[in-house]
Parts: structure tokens; sequence; C-alpha cells
């Protein structure tokens, strides 16, 4: 648990400070000044600026998954050449559950299919306000179902599949990791960078990097207003996979949901209920790995061209799937 700081920049290397400084001052209005067309529109401008150049690689194709309700979801499957039937990541973009899309991430991706030498199929879940939850919960669900289904006419190994994403899409494969277990379904890993699992913002991490350190307290009452219906929704698992509540007003236990990898940002809001779902997924006899990465902020995976950091969480990330996947 981070305990509050007095001067809590301090704690920012070098680099990040510099790239923090240089976003405040190119001035562009944050974006929960924005509409949410508008939010959109600045995220994905601004998405490769400081992110890697995208990775080549022998297969890139895209896929149309239908969801329950008949809508069509894009989805991008990016894989390095192989002889053999490739093991798969399903990618949940973060994006406050309101931005973000395939091609805000699609740096990422390339790197996490080259470096773990997987397939990684990216997911265009449905977006907020026009979608509120639990339509992407919905739409995870139903990728999921798909991939499972079509691994081996896409050359894919099915019995092989992990989940993963970051921030709100961190929150999404966290959920799906425990659904894929009502279920029944084995998974590999579930991979979360930063994740949200809390129904409330009231830790310690959310006062002492509220402000200064990218992800800002607007910005998160921003997302959330415009994703859940109303204010009960904050205690559903499946916005809150920490501390929400099912049906029968129970908690979800977390007994054999799938082995965890969990990267964290140490200057982030979000950190204090990353470290509580390690926890708990740690009293449950779950398998976890937990990272917390020094002197970084909500979002330093997609920095990588300012932030070295950001490589050194993909190799991170890499190495934990490519164990979970048995190295093959």
């Amino acid at each position: 648990m981070s305990h509050h700081h007095p001067n809590p920049r301090s704690l920012l290397t070098p680099a990040m400070r510099g790239l923090i400084d240089r976003i405040a001052r190119a001035g562009h209005p944050p974006l929960h000044a924005l509409s949410p067309d508008q939010a959109k529109a600045a995220y994905a401008a601004g998405a490769g600026v400081v992110d890697i150049p995208s990775h080549k690689l022998a297969r890139v194709e895209d896929l149309v998954i239908p969801a329950r309700d008949g809508f069509e979801l894009p989805a991008r499957l990016y894989a390095p050449a192989s002889e053999q039937p490739l093991p798969v990541l399903l990618y949940l973009h973060g994006g406050g559950f309101t931005v973000g899309n395939i091609a805000t991430h699609e740096p990422l991706c390339r790197h996490l299919a080259h470096l773990a030498h997987c397939a990684v199929v990216s997911l265009d879940y449905r977006l907020a306000p026009e979608w509120k939850f639990p339509t992407a919960v919905h739409d995870a669900w139903d990728a999921l179902a798909w991939l499972r289904d079509k691994a081996t006419s896409l050359g894919l190994d099915g019995t092989r599949i992990a989940v993963g994403g970051d921030s709100a899409g961190g929150t999404l494969a966290a959920v799906t990791a425990i659904a894929a277990r009502d279920a029944g379904w084995p998974l590999a890993l579930q991979l979360l960078f930063y994740p949200g699992t809390a129904g409330h913002q009231n830790t310690p991490s959310h006062k002492t990097f509220a402000h200064g350190f990218i992800l800002e307290e607007p910005h998160i009452s921003y997302f959330f207003g415009h994703y859940l219906r109303g204010p009960q929704d904050r205690d559903d698992w499946r916005f809150a996979p920490l501390d929400g509540v099912d049906e029968a007003g129970q908690v979800r236990d977390l007994d054999g949901v799938a082995p965890a990898w969990i990267g964290l940002a140490e200057c982030d809001s979000l950190t204090d209920e990353g470290v509580m779902y390690a926890d708990r997924l740690r009293m449950a006899g779950v398998p976890v790995d937990l990272e917390i990465y020094a002197g970084v902020v909500h979002g330093f995976i997609q920095f990588g061209r300012a932030i070295p950091t950001a490589l050194t969480a993909h190799n991170d990330a890499a190495r934990a799937l490519r164990h979970a996947f048995g190295d093959q």
C-alpha cells in the first residue's frame, strides 16, 4: 500500500518527469474537457507520439467477431512466422472504456507478439458512452468464446489462450478470467497492466497521484461517468473484480482463476487496487507475478520512445507469456 508522499513528483524518474513536463507545455486540453467523440480523436492522435515504432510481423489479419447481439466486432490478429500453431493472447486495450482502439495499441500488441512468439488478437470492444456497461464485458467474453471455437481454423493453438489488457482493458481481462474459471475454460495467463479493480476510488494512491501524473482524477470520473449506467454498477464485480458483488450480493471468490502477471506503475492512482488484487489472488492460491515499475506513471507501457522502463515491462510481460505457454 502506498502511503501519502509529501512530494510525489520526486518519485518520478528523470525521463518520466521530463515527458510529463513536455506534455504539460504542449498545452492540449485534457480529455475530460472534451466531448467523448473529441476525446476519442484526441487520444488516437496522441497515441503514437512517444510509442515505439510498429514491429514488422509475418502475419497481420483483420478479423470480424460476432457479439451475442449480432454486432460485428473488429479485431486484428498479429503473429510472427511459425511452423506450428501458435498460442494466442486476447488483448483488450485501455482507454477508460471510452477511448482507444486497435490502432492506439498496435505497437504494443505487435511487440508482445514478437517478444513472446505468440499470436495476439486485439479486440475493438464497444465503447462508452454509446455502449454502456456491461457491453464491453460481454464483448470481451464473446471474443474469447469465438477464439476458442475458431483457433484451429486460424492456425492457432486453442489449448493455449491468455487474456490481457491495460488499464480498463486490464479490468476486462481480470473479469474475463473470473468468468472463464466459472465456465471451466482453462486460460494460460491473465496479463494485467495497471488494471482498475476497485469500485470506488478511495485508496491512498488515488489521493497521492490525483493530479500531475497523466491519469488525473477528473479523467477517471469522466470515463466512469460515461461508462456506468448509475452508481449501482460500481458495486458489480464485472466493473470491480476486487470488491464488487454478484446478483446474490457476494464478492466473487478467485479460487482457480488463471495465473496472473500484474505490472503496475509506482506513480499511478491505480497502484493500490492493483496490489490489493494481487493479494486477493494470492490468498486464493492463484500464482501471481507482481512487478511495480519505479518512478513511472499510468500508461507508461506505451511511452517506449521516451521511457526505457516501458521496454523492460514489455520484456517482462513477454517472458511471463512464454512461461505460461510452455516456452514452445
